[in-house]
Formats: structure tokens, sequence, C-alpha cells
């Protein structure tokens, strides 16, 4: 079942016209969240990333749009499911209404939320995870690209293209040729100065675990720097993982010829863990 405008529908069932703004221009954007443990995972964060990266793409906010209202939505969803699972995958996607080419006719918008089943109630981790870097194309340095918005094209061409060469993810370069994130997350590596990641400067993602990670850093007394990473740098590191909102925390087993420890990515993932168990840190 998915939730479109407050209706619970089939997931087969259509909902768009081919004037549809989100199919036509990528006009929409969206959180992927986590539901596990009775909770949405940080969902204040994710609230107001959406709430503020509709404002930059000048969408009307709906007067019912208020936490409350989209949690409930967002946990009716959950409900609504034939089969249980331990944990949910959820994205709320909000697209403008149709009407326009470029210029838009309407600010107005709709909005649909959809779950995926998880194997497993708390993050997890695989113990191999292979990575290279995807030099096609580049990630411009930019606020446009640090918002969650379905203008996805090259994680979906980088997404093809490591699958091909049997690589577990990518990692994207921006038009400095400094290393920015990875095609589905945020990169951070630990180093002899700690743990460091991309700054927002640099075209990464905002994202909302990369915002909890450099909290909980800060909680367990391990130096962390928002710094310009080369792919250079890389070779040269003790650990690389990638974050995002639905994996929490995977780390990289091999770049290249570099084979990596995980000991502390490890160590980050279960504090991650024990800090959502605790009401997500209080």
């Amino acid at each position: 079942m998915i939730n479109h405008n407050g209706e619970l529908k089939s997931s087969n069932t259509p909902l768009f016209t081919a004037q549809n703004r989100g199919f036509l221009y990528g006009d929409a954007v969206f959180e992927t969240l986590r539901y596990g443990q009775n909770q949405l995972h940080f969902w204040e964060d994710h609230y107001f990333r959406l709430m503020a990266t509709m404002r930059i793409f000048r969408m009307a906010i709906p007067m019912e749009f208020t936490p409350e209202f989209l949690a409930a939505e967002c946990l009716r969803v959950i409900s609504a499911q034939v089969s249980p699972s331990p944990s949910w995958r959820l994205r709320l996607t909000v697209y403008r209404a149709d009407g326009g080419a470029y210029l838009p006719t309407s600010a107005d918008v709709g909005y649909i939320i959809e779950a995926k089943p998880l194997a497993n109630e708390r993050y997890n981790a695989s113990a191999d995870y292979k990575v290279d870097l995807f030099k096609d194309y580049y990630i411009q340095q930019g606020m446009l690209s640090n918002l969650k918005s379905t203008n996805k094209a090259l994680n979906v061409i980088g997404s093809v293209f490591m699958k091909e060469q049997g690589f577990d993810n990518g990692i994207l370069v921006n038009d400095s040729k400094e290393v920015v994130e990875f095609l589905n997350g945020n990169l951070f590596v630990f180093d002899d100065q700690g743990l460091r990641t991309p700054p927002l400067s640099s075209g990464c993602l905002d994202g909302v675990m990369r915002k909890q990670i450099l909290r909980l850093a800060k909680k367990l007394g391990i130096h962390c720097v928002e710094e310009t990473i080369s792919p250079f740098d890389l070779q040269k590191v003790e650990e690389i993982f990638v974050s995002n909102s639905v994996l929490g925390i995977q780390a990289v087993s091999q770049y290249r010829r570099t084979v990596f420890q995980n000991t502390k990515s490890m160590k980050l993932l279960h504090a991650l863990n024990d800090w959502v168990s605790s009401s997500q840190g209080g």
C-alpha cells in the first residue's frame, strides 16, 4: 500500500498523468527515512530538510504539512502493509502540480509515501564492500547539489556503471576533482586527524545521517573536521565509510588496491544503534 495525498491505495494503482512535473522535469523533492524500534528515525531533521528544500524549489507548503501530520501519514502507510517487518524504508516524495513547461503554472503540490521492508531492525553492515571512483561526470559545486531532489541522473548512470564493473558503490568527484560523496550517501574517512568528511561547499548532499554522525562524533569525543578530500587521500586513510538514512554506516573493505579495516567504523555503527535505541539521543 502507498499513501497518495492522504488516500491509501494499492501500489499498483495508476497515479499520474503524462503531464506530471516530477516525470517531465524532475520537479519534485523527497526524503528517504527509516522506521524501526517503534519510531521514525531522526524525523525532525528529515522534516525540516524537506521544508527547506520545498522553499528553495519555490513550492507552496500546505498549511497541513506540520511535523505531526506528515509523521502520521508515514505511520499510516506502515500500518497498512500486509506483511509485518522489523523495520521499514520510507520514501516521502513531494511533486509540483501539473501545468506549464519549465515555468510552472502552479506552486501547489501533491505527495506520495511508499514503504519497503528491511531485514534488520538495527543498522547492519556488510563485511565485503568494494568501491571505486566514478569519473565520467562531475558534481557541480553549489547549493542545488546539497538538496534531495529527483534530479538524480548522475547517481543513476553511476550506479549502473558500478554494477557493470562489479563494485558495490561509487565515489563521486566535483568539477574541482575533489571527492564529494558516494552514489547513495555521504563519505567519511578516518585518518590521523580523526574523522573527516567533505564540506557542503564541495557539493555533497546535506545528509540527515551525515548530521547525526557529526553530532555523535562530538558526543563520543572524536575529533571531526569538514575538509576537502582528494582521490589520492583515499589511498592513505585508515578507514572509509558511506552513511545514509537507511544503511546508517557501511564500511568500505576495498578501494582500488587498498584494503581497509573497519574497527573504528563498526564502533561508530554500534554507538549509532545504541543512540537510536535510547530515543535517538534524547
